[in-house]
């Protein structure tokens, strides 16, 4: 069972990166807002693990909503 596991690992990274490495180098590709935007994630990502430590007030652009809108982005 850990064998197939570990093969199916495997194999979803190997697809993950080819497709990764495929939008990277495309003519179509835009580079820098694919890059900024896995920055602004890993950002958004360590201040929300960071706020209960450091007492910062973090707020997040997504909510999880209410029983009348659902969740959503602000804006």
């Amino acid at each position: 069972m850990n064998e197939l596991v570990s093969g199916v690992v495997t194999i979803a990274v190997a697809i993950i990166g080819v497709a990764l490495l495929a939008t990277l180098v495309s003519r179509n590709a835009n580079t820098a807002g694919i890059l900024s935007a896995g920055g602004n994630s890993l950002a958004t990502a360590l201040g929300a693990a960071e706020a209960p430590v450091t007492g910062a007030n973090y707020s997040s652009m997504f909510h999880l909503g209410d029983t009348q809108t659902g969740p959503g982005f602000y804006g």
